[in-house]
């Protein structure tokens, strides 16, 4: 079974960017609320995409570089990138099914 793995500031270019497979990236921090909501969410996702998709979470107070590339104001916030471009993203914590609609437009 495929869970979410870590990605860090050093890591990002090689598991996101430069990843065969779309990969959705969890923009998260351990103090926030919302961001536990969606945790197993993202999860779930991981696993029921298994092989179609890369799901990985970056945790953005140890890894500021990426996070203020990408301009993340609030977490969680979601995104979606194919071939090295940033193609989606969903802000807060959603239900399964508005991230599943979300990323099936990528597969």
């Amino acid at each position: 079974m495929s869970t979410a793995v870590e990605v860090t500031d050093s890591t990002f270019e090689q598991d996101v960017l430069e990843s065969a497979l779309p990969v959705l990236v969890d923009f998260w921090a351990p103090w926030c609320g919302p961001c536990r909501m969606v945790a197993p969410v993202v999860e779930e996702i991981a696993q029921q995409y298994d092989g179609q998709i890369k799901v990985v979470k970056l945790n953005t107070d140890e890894n500021p570089q990426v996070a203020s590339q990408y301009g993340i104001r609030s977490i969680p916030t979601l995104m979606i990138f194919k071939g090295g471009q940033r193609v989606d993203m969903v802000v807060g914590a959603v239900p399964k099914s508005t991230l599943a609609n979300t990323l099936e437009k990528y597969l």
